[in-house]
């Protein structure tokens, strides 16, 4: 059942106030004075609380306040009973987080209707809560899926290790990595636009369908080829206006050459050569996202993967963090970090891209899926 903590210095008044409550079914619980009112809430959590304003040592505007400043009291319905009527007295009672006002000589029927009301709002904010409760387990269930398709690193002449943070809002990153055979490397990530389960819906289907190869194997050899058939398999029209960027490579270990496109994702940044001198080359966006118009032409662009190399392939989330300034932390920026501030080869990872963040932006947090590849080609 739930409990009402009736607080008031006045015996006759809790008397009154105790009676009218058991009379409509209520448990009410009585409290002669401030402090005890809260000792009494923060023990009972009652879903409504009827203070009287004007007690000594503690007033019924700073019990409103302590209360309500506790996590597991914030919902609790408050009551603030008072003989003042004045407009700026209301205002006051409300602003110190009061949710309903009932001046004295209390009206039965008013004080009835009032605890009602306040009853209905609590157990609806008690059922949004458990709502909210089961959907965000519901959401880390399901980032706790997405992650599970993910792979994690890979060995040999490539090594890749990677980072994926999802957001809490759950988004549509996803990415892979795996040899088409003994000579070629095939490496992807896709970032859907969005957030929410129908974006990595959207992820998990585009995931699923390039790892059946169901149109072919020998396309997945051309990357212009790959997104061609994505594009045509994932209209936005179709797709509730969803679309999404790509970075797709294929990595041919006998030639040391990478072929790639890019449709509108961030560039990859192929780092080479010595601390002292290193040479930054930008793989860019080329082509329009895939989704947007079903007649879009993907081009495969080809460079030489020179030994020591290190390739970052990573979604927009890891820079576009917003700082003190209202400004986006940026790619530039990003790029520098890479470049100038880390010693060449260092084994980079979201967090320590982060805490650069930080240094201008104390409490910056990534709003957005996180994924990095960091690709050495040994």
């Amino acid at each position: 059942m739930l409990q009402i903590l009736v607080i008031d210095d006045d015996l006759v008044m809790r008397m009154v106030l105790k009676k009218t409550l058991q009379e409509q079914g209520y448990s009410a619980i009585i409290a002669t004075n401030g402090k005890e009112g809260i000792e009494l809430a923060q023990k009972h959590h009652p879903a409504l609380v009827i203070c009287d304003w004007l007690m000594p040592d503690i007033d019924g505007l700073d019990v409103c306040a302590q209360i309500k400043q506790e996590p597991s009291l914030s919902s609790t319905f408050f009551i603030l009973l008072t003989s003042r009527s004045a407009v700026e007295d209301k205002v006051k009672a409300l602003d110190s987080g009061a949710d309903d006002f009932l001046s004295k000589p209390i009206e039965k029927i008013e004080l009835i209707a009032s605890v009602k009301a306040g009853l209905r709002l609590y157990q609806l904010n008690q059922d949004l809560q458990r709502q909210k409760q089961l959907l965000e387990s519901e959401l880390t269930e399901a980032s706790e899926y997405v992650r599970s398709l993910l792979p994690v690193s890979l060995e040999g002449d490539v090594n890749i290790h990677t980072q994926f943070i999802p957001s809490s809002q759950l988004g549509g990153d996803c990415y892979d990595f795996y040899w088409l055979d003994d000579d070629h490397l095939a490496i992807y990530l896709i970032d859907t636009s969005g957030h929410g389960v129908g974006s990595a819906l959207l992820s998990i289907s585009i995931l699923n369908l390039l790892r059946s190869q169901s149109f072919g194997k020998e396309k997945f050899y051309d990357p212009s080829a790959v997104m061609t058939e994505l594009n045509q398999s994932f209209q936005m029209s179709q797709h509730n206006g969803r679309y999404f960027t790509m970075w797709y490579g294929v990595y041919q270990r006998s030639q040391r050459k990478l072929v790639y496109a890019n449709a509108g994702h961030p560039p990859a940044l192929a780092i080479t050569g010595s601390d002292r001198k290193l040479q930054m080359q930008q793989l860019p966006s080329l082509s329009m996202p895939i989704g947007f118009f079903d007649d879009t032409e993907y081009t495969s662009t080809e460079v030489y993967i020179e030994m020591g190399t290190i390739l970052y392939v990573f979604s927009d989330g890891i820079f576009e963090v917003m700082q003190a300034d209202n400004r986006i932390w940026g790619l530039p920026k990003f790029i520098n970090l890479l470049t100038q501030e880390l010693p060449h080869k260092t084994a980079i990872n979201a967090e320590l891209v982060l805490q650069f963040i930080r240094k201008e932006t104390p409490d910056a947090v990534f709003e957005d899926d996180v994924s990095l590849l960091q690709i050495n080609f040994v």
